[in-house]
C-alpha cells in the first residue's frame, strides 16, 4: 500500500490530470472533433441479469454477445455475476483476453455486496472500504477506468453525508494510488438524492471520484421518489459514466418512464462527451428486445440531439 506521502504527491498529481480532463472519464478521452457521434453507446451486464442467474448466459461470454448481437463494442460488468474471481488471475485473463480477441472495451465494474461504505460502525466501514480495494485492481486488470460503488448508509442526513464521504473518500484513495476513478449511483435512499449526493462528492474532493447518474433510480424510499431530471442534473457535473435505464416503450418507440430527449439534452448540455451504458430492467420485452430497443432509442435521440 502507498506510503501517506506518496499518496498525497499522486493525488496532486491525479488533480492535474483531472483538471486537464474536465469531464471526461479518468482513462477516457472525451471524443474528438472527428468524432461525429457525441456520445458512445456501451452495455451494462445488468441487462441480461435474469439470464446469467438463470444460467442461460454465461459471464465469460457477455463481450461476445454485446459485439455480435448488438455491435456494441464497450462493456460495464457487474461482480455478481463473478463475485469469487475477483482475485482469480486466470479468470481476469480469460475475461481480458476474450474481449482483445473481440476489439471490445472493458470499461468498469459495478460492485455490489461488499458492504457499505457509509456503515455507522466504524469497523464495518473499514472493512467495507477495504473489500473494494480488489475490484479497484480487478477492473485496472481488465483495462477498466472505474469501478462504480454505492454511497449506503445510516443515521441522519449529514450523519449518513459524513459516513458516506469517509468510505467512498478512502476508495478513492486507494483507487488513485493505480489511476482509477471511483464513482457512485443514484442507488436509493438518500443517494437517489441529487443534493446529498452532490454534496458527499464534494466533501470526498478527490478528482478521481465521481458519480455515474441513472436515468431511472431515484427511489427515495417509503413510496418517495425524487424528479429524475433534476436528480440527474445535480449529478453531471461530477459525471464519469451515465447509465441510460430502460424499463418499457411504447408503440412509437419512447421509454414510457423517462423522457429520453429530455434526459439526454440535460446529459448533452453538461458537457458530457463520454460514454451512455444501456441497462435494461423493464420485464415487458425480453432482455435481448429491451436491450435493442434502448439501443435503437439513444441511436435516434442522439441524432436529434447532434
Amino acid at each position: 500500500m502507498m506510503r501517506t506521502t506518496d499518496r498525497r504527491a499522486f493525488l496532486a498529481q491525479t488533480g492535474r490530470v483531472a483538471a486537464g480532463l474536465g469531464l471526461a472519464s479518468l482513462g477516457d478521452a472525451v471524443s474528438n472533433a472527428a468524432d461525429k457521434e457525441w456520445f458512445k453507446i456501451s452495455l451494462a451486464e445488468w441487462s441480461f441479469h435474469r439470464a446469467l442467474f438463470d444460467g442461460k448466459m454465461d459471464h465469460l461470454d457477455f463481450a461476445k454477445v454485446a459485439k455480435n448481437d448488438y455491435g456494441i463494442n464497450a462493456v460495464e460488468y457487474v461482480n455478481q455475476f463473478f463475485k469469487d474471481k475477483a482475485t482469480d488471475q486466470a479468470y481476469l485473463g480469460e475475461m481480458k483476453k476474450r474481449c482483445a480477441d473481440l476489439g471490445v472495451e472493458s470499461r468498469l465494474i459495478m460492485i455490489d455486496g461488499e458492504g457499505a461504505l457509509g456503515d455507522a460502525d466504524p469497523a464495518a466501514r473499514t472493512k467495507a472500504v477495504e473489500n473494494h480495494y480488489q475490484w479497484v485492481e480487478a477492473s485496472k486488470l481488465l483495462g477498466g477506468f472505474a469501478i462504480r460503488v454505492n454511497a449506503a448508509s445510516t443515521g441522519t442526513y449529514q450523519e449518513q453525508l459524513d459516513r458516506a464521504a469517509d468510505g467512498l473518500r478512502r476508495v478513492g484513495e486507494y483507487g488513485g494510488q493505480h489511476a482509477m476513478a471511483v464513482i457512485v449511483e443514484n442507488h436509493g435512499g438518500l443517494s437517489s438524492n441529487g443534493q446529498w449526493l452532490s454534496a458527499v462528492i464534494k466533501k470526498v474532493g478527490l478528482p478521481n471520484c465521481g458519480t455515474l447518474p441513472d436515468f431511472g433510480n431515484f427511489n427515495l424510499g417509503e413510496g418517495n421518489e425524487y424528479d429524475r431530471y433534476k436528480g440527474v442534473a445535480e449529478l453531471m457535473p461530477f459525471a464519469k459514466a451515465v447509465s441510460a435505464k430502460s424499463h418499457e416503450f411504447d408503440a412509437a418507440g419512447n421509454e414510457v418512464r423517462t423522457d429520453y430527449r429530455r434526459m439526454l439534452k440535460i446529459v448533452k448540455d453538461a458537457g458530457y462527451r463520454s460514454f451512455l451504458g444501456i441497462e435494461y430492467e423493464g420485464d415487458q420485452l425480453s432482455e435481448p428486445d429491451g436491450v435493442r430497443a434502448t439501443k435503437v432509442l439513444l441511436e435516434r435521440v442522439r441524432a436529434e440531439l447532434a
